[in-house]
């Protein structure tokens, strides 16, 4: 019942904070008639409280350790997911795919806590249309030994995903129909 509360709340919040109307040009090069910003969720204090409750009992039904996802709308999720998991003890580590390895410092794609071979993978988006930008950090995971375990994002926009994630064990928390677009 307390996970039916918790998605009732943070459904409301991404209804009234994150639909913007009006044409805009999505991430995978698609235009849309309306825009759903989930950066106005996941950096809202009890948006990002409600999103990382949510998705920690989401890594921890996988057993994941360690949930990340492409820069910009994976990190604030998986800080959240992460820093909830510390007082849960199943501690869950976070990290973040960039877009390219940074040409100076460690020069690396994937930044936080060392994925080691073999470590159960939490890959979370906050909004995704194709699956693309997942998919390409999957890879960068999978070149470092992670397993994959799970894939969620607060929404789908129903565009792809589905087929492009179906072998990742892929489930929105919500979709399109639920936010009634």
């Amino acid at each position: 019942m307390e996970e039916q509360t918790l998605k009732e709340k943070l459904l409301k919040i991404i209804k009234e904070k994150a639909v913007i109307h009006g044409e805009r040009k999505l991430a995978s090069g698609k235009v849309s008639d309306y825009y759903i910003d989930g950066k106005q969720v996941t950096l809202d204090p009890q948006g990002l409280f409600l999103t990382g409750k949510i998705i920690l009992q989401v890594a921890q039904a996988v057993n994941a350790d360690a949930i990340g996802g492409p820069t910009l709308g994976a990190d604030p999720i998986a800080a959240a997911v992460s820093l909830l998991s510390s007082h849960s003890g199943q501690p869950v580590k976070a990290f973040i795919v960039r877009k390219e390895a940074k040409d100076h410092g460690m020069q690396k794609m994937i930044e936080g806590p060392q994925i080691e071979e073999g470590d159960r993978i939490v890959m979370v988006e906050d909004v995704i249309t194709t699956g693309g930008s997942v998919l390409k950090a999957i890879q960068e995971v999978e070149k470092l030994g992670g397993k994959v375990v799970k894939v969620t994002c607060l929404v789908d926009r129903n565009e792809g995903a589905q087929e492009t994630l179906a072998s990742y064990n892929y489930s929105p928390i919500f979709t399109l129909k639920e936010l009634g677009l």
